[in-house]
């Protein structure tokens, strides 16, 4: 079978998921360095970008190539963080009243461990 020489989205995400379905290491290493060839040229960011929408795509570049946020950043693209759904049955934040600190007493009033033995 004759491979094409044009990268696309499509003919990585063929390789993730027959390395990661057959453990096949070539068609990893062949994944891995078609995503860093758009990882690392300016001409692919917006391509490399959205090909990081991918499940495996996005395992691959936080464990081995680590340029999508660095890209994203430079770029002006980072995403604002999202705020964490409540949990179900709870409304909100709950304001807990503040405890009152123990007053604890002073070392020179406490009795000793070891006393005198007069």
């Amino acid at each position: 079978m004759t491979r094409s020489s044009r990268l696309s989205r499509a003919a990585i995400l063929t390789e993730l998921k027959l390395a990661a379905r057959k453990g096949d290491r070539v068609a990893l290493t062949l994944a891995i360095e078609q995503m860093k060839l758009w990882a690392l040229s300016p001409r692919y960011w917006e391509r490399y970008l959205d090909l990081l929408g991918h499940p495996l795509a996005r395992l691959i570049d936080m464990t081995v190539i680590k340029q999508g946020e660095k890209i994203a950043r430079q770029k002006g693209w980072v995403k604002t963080r999202r705020e964490r759904a409540p949990a179900r049955g709870v409304k909100g934040p709950v304001a807990r009243p503040a405890r009152a600190q123990p007053v604890r007493p002073a070392a020179a009033t406490q009795a000793s461990l070891f006393p005198d033995p007069r």
